[in-house]
């Protein structure tokens, strides 16, 4: 041994070094394919890939230097579609192997940015009615895959523009309760002079319930003396939505 606690070689006193460990052929080839899936969706758009490759780039941010690949398609096998496990609550999330505490809050942090940018679209110059399908894309995009039901108020002003979008209440899986003196109160607090009502019906369905009609009829009995138009009501399901104006309920 020398002075310094070090092995000597046999031939003289130079402490002996461990050689690197050499990378192995598992890791070059995942760095490989993950390069490959990033030159890929810049090649083609985000469109064109699969959601499981989708989800494996969005994963990559969140979990560095690992093949997310098997985790990307157990995920959407166990939540059902790609929107579904950004929609995932924190608690189930956790549950799945391979995410932990910091890796569920980036995934969340990527569903607020999704929403942010939803909403943006939405929320330009232009009269929300001329962005409808953006409209539909949007509630969907944060309501579809609640597991509670969530009431929506879109408050517009005399041009049909954004002035606020806000959730009112939240429910159990098949109820939420609305008050609609307190949906009337709020839109003459931020002056807006239109509203679009929009709700979630967790089990999948858009069909509106005959309570769904009557309270929507109700708000819009008190708001049109006070010059508030109702535009519409959605009823927002997993895969398709309702319009009560469509459909010819109010």
């Amino acid at each position: 041994m020398s002075r310094d606690g070090g092995e000597r070689d046999g031939l003289g006193e130079r402490p002996m070094t461990l050689a690197p460990l050499a990378t192995s052929a598992a890791q070059i080839d995942g760095a490989g394919h993950r390069q490959r899936v990033r030159e890929r969706f810049l090649r083609v758009g985000g469109d064109a890939l699969e959601d499981y490759e989708l989800l494996e780039l969005a994963l990559q941010l969140v979990i560095p230097r690992k093949d997310t690949k098997a985790l990307a398609k157990t995920l959407l096998r166990e939540f059902g579609s790609f929107s579904a496990v950004f929609n995932a609550s924190e608690a189930r999330l956790r549950k799945v192997e391979g995410l932990g505490e910091t890796s569920v809050a980036h995934l969340k942090v990527i569903q607020a940015v999704a929403a942010r940018f939803g909403r943006d679209r939405i929320s330009t110059e232009k009269p929300i009615l001329s962005s409808w399908s953006q409209l539909i894309d949007y509630c969907t995009t944060q309501m579809a895959y609640q597991s509670i039901e969530q009431f929506r108020i879109l408050f517009l002003d005399k041009k049909n523009r954004l002035i606020a979008d806000e959730v009112q209440q939240t429910g159990t899986v098949d109820h939420t309760p609305v008050y609609p003196r307190e949906v009337i109160k709020r839109s003459l607090e931020l002056g807006a002079t239109a509203l679009i009502l929009v709700h979630n019906h967790p089990s999948g369905d858009p069909a509106p319930s005959s309570a769904d009609v009557r309270m929507t009829r109700e708000i819009g009995d008190i708001a049109k003396p006070l010059g508030i138009t109702l535009h519409d009501h959605l009823v927002i399901g997993k895969n398709s939505h309702a319009s009560l104006r469509a459909l010819k309920l109010i």
